[in-house]
C-alpha cells in the first residue's frame, strides 16, 4: 500500500496545531461532532491471553449466531476456534511483543519488533465494541484494541475516524 498522498512533516504540524486550538476551546466528543477529527491517535498494546481469549469467543459467538448455526455444533465449533486462536496466540508469542499503533485518516500504522503493517482504510470492514474493547474488523483478520490502552475520550476517537472513513463503520 502506497500512500504518496502523505503531507510534509511541517504541513501536518500546522494541521495539527489549528485542530488542537479549535479542540482546546471544546471537549473531544464535540469537536469530533463537527467534523474536526484528531490528527492521529497513538497507543500501545501488549496483550494477555486471558484478554485475547476473551475477544476471540465474544468475536467468533458473533460470526456463530450471525450464520445462525445450531446449539451443539454453536458451542462445538466455538470452543475449536477460541482455541485455535488461543494456540495461535501462544506460539507466536504474541504476550512478549509490544505493538505500537498509529491511526489516522491515512491508515493503520501497527509496529513491533517484527515489523511494519501497514493498513489501508479500503481494509476496514467496521468496528465493534466488547467487553475489553474494539474489534476492527478486516478483510483478513481481526484487529483488538482494548480498552486499558485507550486514554480519555480516544474509544470515541477511534469511533469516529472509523465512521468518517466507513460511512457508519459501526456494525
Amino acid at each position: 500500500m502506497l500512500w504518496s498522498n502523505r503531507q510534509a512533516p511541517a504541513e501536518q504540524a500546522a494541521e495539527c496545531a489549528e485542530i488542537a486550538a479549535t479542540a482546546a476551546e471544546a471537549p473531544l466528543a464535540l469537536a469530533l461532532s463537527v467534523g474536526c477529527a484528531p490528527c492521529e491517535l497513538h497507543f500501545w498494546v501488549r496483550y494477555s491471553l486471558s484478554e485475547y481469549v476473551s475477544f476471540m469467543w465474544q468475536h467468533t459467538g458473533f460470526l456463530i449466531r450471525r450464520r445462525r448455526i445450531g446449539w451443539p455444533v454453536n458451542v462445538y465449533m466455538r470452543i475449536k476456534s477460541t482455541l485455535g486462536a488461543a494456540l495461535n496466540f501462544m506460539l507466536l508469542r504474541r504476550a512478549r511483543r509490544m505493538y505500537e499503533f498509529t491511526i489516522d485518516d491515512h491508515g493503520i500504522v501497527r509496529t513491533s519488533d517484527t515489523g511494519v503493517s501497514l493498513i489501508g482504510w479500503d481494509d476496514v470492514m467496521g468496528l465493534r465494541s466488547y467487553a475489553r474493547g474494539l474489534m476492527m474488523v478486516l478483510k483478513r483478520g481481526t484487529l483488538p484494541i482494548p480498552f486499558r490502552c485507550l486514554k480519555g475520550d480516544e474509544a470515541d476517537a477511534l469511533r469516529a475516524l472509523v465512521a468518517a472513513h466507513k460511512g457508519g463503520g459501526q456494525e
